[in-house]
C-alpha cells in the first residue's frame, strides 16, 4: 500500500504524518509541489510485457501528461531482483541530489521509496504500482530500490537524454530508513 510519512529533517524516528490515503497524499504533496496521482490501466499487463504494451495500457494518461508538462521523451524500464548491477544500480540513487528537469515516474508494478528533502521536511513516499509521482526540478530527494529491486516504471523526460544527478554531499539520506521490502517502515 503507497505511503507518505513526514518527518522534521532532524528526527527520523518520529513522523509528524503516516497516512496511506491517496487523497490525504495527494494534498500534502501539492504543498511543496509535488503532484501525486493514482492511474489504471486500460487493459491487463504485467512485468515482461513489451514497453509498447505497457505504454499502450495507459496511453490516455501518458498523453495527457505529455501534452500538460511539454515531455519529449518517454521510456519503459524493469529492473528485477536478479539483475546483476542491482547493487550499483541501488547505491547510485542513494545519496541526496537534485535534477535540473523534473522527476516523473510511474509505476507499473512493484515499487520504490521517493524520500524528498524540502526546508526542514522530510517527505517519505512509497510508491506503488498504480502511483505517478512528479518532483519538481531542484527538489533535494534520494530513491531507494531496496536491495531486490522489483519494478515496472515508466519514466517522463524533458531533454531526450535524461536527467543526470547533482549530488549535495550532505549525509541526511544515510540518517533515514532504507527501504528493506516487507519490512514495516
Amino acid at each position: 500500500m503507497s505511503r507518505l510519512r513526514i518527518f522534521g529533517d532532524a528526527d527520523p524516528a518520529t513522523p509528524r504524518l503516516s497516512t496511506d490515503d491517496p487523497a490525504r497524499m495527494a494534498t500534502e504533496l501539492s504543498r511543496i509541489g509535488v503532484a501525486f496521482e493514482r492511474w489504471e490501466a486500460r487493459q491487463p499487463v504485467a512485468p515482461g510485457d513489451s514497453p509498447e504494451a505497457i505504454m499502450e495500457a495507459y496511453r490516455g494518461d501518458i498523453d495527457r501528461l505529455v501534452a500538460e508538462r511539454g515531455f519529449r521523451s518517454v521510456d519503459v524500464v524493469s529492473i528485477a531482483p536478479d539483475h546483476p548491477e542491482r547493487e550499483a544500480m541501488r547505491a547510485k540513487f542513494l545519496d541526496e541530489h537534485f535534477h535540473k528537469e523534473d522527476e516523473v515516474r510511474f509505476f507499473v508494478a512493484g515499487s520504490g521509496l521517493f524520500t524528498l528533502h524540502v526546508d526542514d521536511a522530510v517527505y517519505e513516499i512509497l510508491c506503488e504500482a498504480g502511483d505517478l509521482i512528479a518532483v519538481p526540478d531542484g527538489t533535494t530527494h534520494w530513491f531507494d530500490m531496496g536491495p531486490s529491486p522489483s519494478f515496472v516504471a515508466i519514466r517522463f523526460f524533458t531533454e531526450p537524454d535524461g536527467w543526470v544527478g547533482h549530488f549535495t554531499g550532505t549525509d541526511i539520506a544515510q540518517r533515514f530508513p532504507r527501504y528493506e521490502k516487507g519490512q514495516a517502515l
